[in-house]
C-alpha cells in the first residue's frame, strides 16, 4: 500500500516540478510530474516555461506579465522542452519568447504552448487600485477542498472511473478552500463567480525561497478553478463528463509580489461563455487586501455528446 506523501513532501515535488534543466543555450528541459495521468496540466507548462524564460533574464529584472496560446495537449510521462528567443533586454525591461514542445507518440517533436513574457527591474512608482477584496469567509473558517472532494467521491460512488477517482483524490501540493460551490460541486445552476483560497501546503525555506519560485507557483495555481466558472451557470461539469474543454490561451499580471505559501484568495467570473468558449477572468488577493496579480483565459468549452 502506498503512503501519502507528506505535505512537505509534496511542495518538495512541486518545487523539483517547476525547476527547469538547462539542456543547451536558451534550451531548457521541463521534468514530468511523478504521479500525472492523461494530458499535462496547462498550469504546469505555463509555470515551466516561465521558469525557463526567467533563467535567461538578469539584473533582478522580474516578471511581471505573460500571454500564452495552449496549441496543443501535452501527454503526461515525457519531459517537455522549452526553446527561448531574447527578443529584447533593455535597462529597465526585457521579453522573452517560449516554444514549449514535446515528442508525441511519433516520437516527433510538436509544439504545445507559445508563451511571450515581460520582465520589469522592480521600481518605484505611482500607485492606486480600484479593485477592493470581495468580503468572503476566511480560510480560517472553511474546510479543505480535499475533505469536499472524498465526501463528493463517496456519493457518486460507481459513477466514477478509477481514473476519474485517482484524479479526484490524489495528494496535491496546492492546499485549497472553496467559500462558494465549484462546477464539481453542484449540478444547480448559478451565477459565473467563485472565491477560493489557495495556498502551497507547507512552508518555502532555503535557498528555494526565491520571488521567482513564488511567482512561478502562483502561475501555477492561476490554471486551477478559472475555465471551471464559465461553466457554472449551465450546471455542467468536466468532473462528470458532461463537458469537454481545454485551456485555449493564458495571460497573467503580477502587480506585486506575494508568497505563495501564504493564503491567496483567487477570485474568478465569467462574464461571457458561446461558441463553444468560455471567457473567464480572475484576482488574486494577499491576506491583507491587497491585489496581487489579475488573469484572463478563454478555453474550449462543449457539452458532450452521448453516444
Amino acid at each position: 500500500m502506498t503512503e501519502t506523501p507528506t505535505h512537505q513532501e509534496l511542495v518538495a515535488g512541486l518545487i523539483r516540478l517547476l525547476t527547469v534543466e538547462k539542456r543547451a543555450a536558451d534550451v531548457f528541459a521541463g521534468p514530468p510530474q511523478d504521479d500525472g495521468i492523461g494530458r499535462v496540466f496547462g498550469g504546469q507548462v505555463l509555470a515551466q516555461a516561465l521558469a525557463a524564460a526567467q533563467s535567461t533574464v538578469a539584473d533582478g529584472k522580474r516578471a511581471h506579465s505573460l500571454h500564452a496560446y495552449f496549441l496543443r495537449g501535452g501527454r503526461e510521462g515525457a519531459p517537455i522542452e522549452y526553446r527561448i528567443e531574447r527578443d529584447f533586454d533593455g535597462r529597465s525591461f526585457a521579453n522573452r519568447r517560449v516554444v514549449a514542445a514535446q515528442e508525441n507518440e511519433e516520437g516527433i517533436a510538436v509544439p504545445i504552448l507559445n508563451l511571450t513574457a515581460s520582465f520589469q527591474q522592480p521600481e518605484d512608482g505611482l500607485e492606486h487600485s480600484d479593485s477592493p477584496m470581495p468580503d468572503v469567509a476566511r480560510p480560517d473558517d472553511l474546510r479543505p477542498d480535499m475533505e469536499l472532494r472524498r465526501e463528493i467521491a463517496e456519493q457518486w460512488g460507481e459513477k466514477l472511473s478509477e481514473t476519474q477517482r485517482r484524479m479526484m483524490l490524489r495528494p496535491r501540493p496546492i492546499e485549497m478552500r472553496t467559500i462558494d460551490r465549484l462546477h464539481w460541486m453542484s449540478r444547480e445552476p448559478r451565477e459565473p463567480r467563485a472565491h477560493t483560497w489557495f495556498r502551497v501546503a507547507a512552508p518555502i525555506t532555503g535557498p528555494d525561497d526565491t520571488p521567482e519560485l513564488h511567482r512561478a507557483i502562483i502561475t501555477y495555481a492561476s490554471d486551477y478553478t478559472l475555465l471551471g466558472t464559465s461553466a457554472l451557470p449551465h450546471g455542467l461539469s468536466w468532473m462528470r463528463n458532461e463537458l469537454v474543454g481545454a485551456s485555449l490561451d493564458h495571460a497573467l499580471w503580477f502587480h506585486r509580489d506575494a508568497r505563495a505559501d501564504e493564503w491567496l484568495l483567487y477570485a474568478t467570473d465569467a462574464p461571457w461563455s458561446g461558441g463553444g468558449r468560455g471567457f473567464n477572468r480572475g484576482r488574486i488577493f494577499n491576506l491583507a487586501g491587497e491585489l496581487v496579480a489579475s488573469v484572463a483565459q478563454e478555453g474550449m468549452m462543449r457539452k458532450r455528446v452521448k453516444t
